[in-house]
């Protein structure tokens, strides 16, 4: 089989996407079913809450929509294929070209426009590994880097039950969505 089935039953190819089977109901689903740090920690903090309070931090810095849309998007391609550690990830070659080329295309589906910037995508990715801080100083025995000391949203790490995440994400994303220019 060279397809995976989707939440709403789409035969979706990771490797050879088609752009058209994009459907951010399956994004949502998928990223509030899967936990954060490969399931090591206090209790389950999933993916999708994770998009969420990036996409509310970039927000509560005041960037661009387009920035918002960006973070909130940022792991979406691991609800087709699944996420990996950072340790291992950088040396599976492969699988960071498929998941590059799959969430460039997931970007170019739902955000309108241009390909985003270098300095866009400096912010997403900040914010991504500030949050990843924040995270972990609330949610591992030990943290990383800062502690997130740069989060300035008020979030938090409490336990969220998956059917409220992806609401919230599916909430974000049409709020962010009416606000693009389409």
């Amino acid at each position: 089989m060279s397809y995976i089935t989707t939440y709403t039953g789409k035969h979706f190819n990771p490797v050879e996407p088609q752009e058209e089977l994009l459907d951010i109901r399956d994004i949502a689903h998928s990223l509030s079913l899967v936990c954060r740090a490969n399931g090591h920690v206090s209790h389950f903090y999933s993916v999708g809450q994770h998009s969420v309070a990036c996409a509310r931090e970039a927000a509560q810095r005041g960037l661009s929509v387009r920035v918002c849309m960006g973070c909130l998007l940022h792991d979406a391609s691991e609800a087709y294929l699944s996420d990996v550690t950072r340790p291992i990830k950088g040396e599976m070659t492969r699988y960071l070209e498929v998941e590059e080329r799959l969430q460039e295309l997931i970007w170019r589906h739902f955000v309108p426009g241009e390909a985003f910037s270098e300095e866009e995508r400096r912010q997403i990715f900040a914010i991504d590994d500030e949050m990843l801080s924040w995270e972990f100083a609330r949610l591992m025995p030990e943290g990383c880097g800062t502690g997130g000391g740069r989060i300035s949203a008020p979030l938090s790490a409490d336990f969220r039950e998956m059917s409220l995440v992806e609401e919230d994400f599916l909430a974000l994303y049409k709020a962010l969505r009416s606000k693009l220019q389409v």
